[in-house]
């Protein structure tokens, strides 16, 4: 604190300091800064979503690939194998603007099949590959 003398002679005037005050300020700003959480940045996901009503002669909208017991494949409800699988799904998705799939596999089925499941599907065009879990069921 600072004091001068008043100039009408009334006396001593006292002026506050407040230099000392702003450095404060800014230190406590920063440190807020700091400590501040940054959000956390999470992967992109593929959620399968209800197909809109759609006549019975298109095409479905949502493909899936299940991988079954014994080497047995589904595209949706039809069967296929291995050898087939990459060139079928090609032509299901030739004209397509959304390439995008799902893929899933029985629990008795090692990931192993189900990673070349998708591979395969990869290799055939499909840009987005999501991965389905026992407890969601597609609507077909």
């Amino acid at each position: 604190m600072g004091m001068s003398t008043g100039e009408n002679g009334r006396g001593p005037v006292s002026d506050p300091n407040i230099v000392p005050l702003i450095d404060v300020l800014l230190v406590l700003i920063i440190i807020f800064m700091v400590i501040t959480p940054k959000p956390s940045a999470g992967l992109p996901t593929l959620i399968p979503q209800p197909a809109p009503e759609q006549s019975k002669s298109g095409p479905p909208a949502t493909i899936v690939v299940q991988v079954l017991q014994g080497d047995k494949l589904l595209i949706n409800q039809d069967t296929s194998d291995w050898n087939s699988l990459g060139p079928r799904l090609s032509d299901i998705f030739k004209q397509r603007a959304d390439k995008v799939a799902f893929a899933k596999g029985a629990n008795e089925v090692p990931f192993e099949q189900v990673a070349r499941a998708i591979d395969i599907m990869r290799s055939a065009g499909i840009e987005h590959v999501g991965l389905m879990t026992a407890g969601v069921a597609s609507k077909e």
